[in-house]
């Protein structure tokens, strides 16, 4: 077994093993363009299928790796790169949800002057959900910074981060019949700690007791299913993203330049 992560700035994913140590995994990750100063893969995930999932975003796109997992190599299939003729702005991070639909969040931190890049297209920073027909749906245009994506254990809620320091939130949006979302309420805002405590609501993942496990200021925040603030991991450092391994009993966190991992507690 093995963890893999992106250094998106290094257009790297590394892996690593009790065994085997850290090693590159693949590279190019996500920028496969001439200018070499743009950003690599961020979020990744296997589908159904045990293909990789990647958000690219030197591509500005949503790929899967070719190759399969056990002989990584960078040859990419598009899943999607636009929206009504407009290309993504970066995609970032993605999650399944019911149906086999991928929802991923469309910011601009791979955009060399962000909202003010000029090649940025579109008007807004959206969360969107790709069908498995390929059929792609705007599901939210309000938020300023759509980072981390995760849904509850029965997938009827998905939680979305938003990576603001001016709106350093969390929300959480009910998910319809028609796999959309229906509603959307503020779930925790932590925009109070951003200036004392390192780090913005970025990646995280749900336990399957449906504990969300959110990096943000200060380190890991742990939240109940209601939105409650049960404690913090600190880690000293701003976190990007989280996972657990297979059998839940450790947390795997990234930052700038580290990875960590964190034993939990039997519950």
């Amino acid at each position: 077994k093995k963890i893999i992560w992106s250094d998106v700035p290094q257009n790297t994913v590394y892996e690593w093993s009790e065994a085997g140590g850290t090693k590159v995994y693949l590279h190019p990750s996500g920028n496969t363009t001439t200018d070499s100063t743009l950003e690599g893969a961020n979020g990744l995930l296997l589908d159904q299928n045990g293909n990789l999932i990647l958000c690219q975003h030197g591509d500005r796109r949503i790929a899967m790796m070719e190759a399969p997992v056990s002989a990584p190599a960078s040859q990419f299939q598009t899943l999607a790169a636009t929206y009504e003729g407009q290309r993504f702005n970066s995609p970032n991070d993605a999650a399944f949800g019911p149906g086999d639909n991928l929802y991923f969040t469309d910011p601009p931190y791979g955009l060399k002057k962000l909202e003010e890049d000029p090649a940025k297209e579109l008007p807004y920073q959206g969360v969107f959900r790709l069908a498995p027909d390929r059929k792609l749906v705007l599901l939210v245009d309000s938020l300023t910074k759509p980072n981390g994506i995760a849904f509850s254990p029965d997938q009827s809620t998905c939680y979305v981060a938003n990576s603001d320091p001016d709106k350093a939130i969390w929300m959480a949006y009910k998910v319809d019949e028609n796999h959309n979302f229906s509603e959307g309420k503020l779930f925790f805002d932590a925009t109070a700690w951003v200036p004392d405590r390192p780090g913005l609501p970025d990646g995280m993942k749900v336990h399957p007791n449906g504990t969300i496990f959110a990096t943000g200021p200060g380190g890991v925040l742990v939240f109940s299913p209601a939105g409650k603030h049960l404690g913090t991991i600190e880690t000293g450092t701003a976190i990007a993203n989280c996972a657990f391994d297979s059998n839940y009993e450790y947390l795997y966190m990234t930052a700038d330049m580290y990875m960590t991992r964190i034993k939990l507690g039997a519950r």
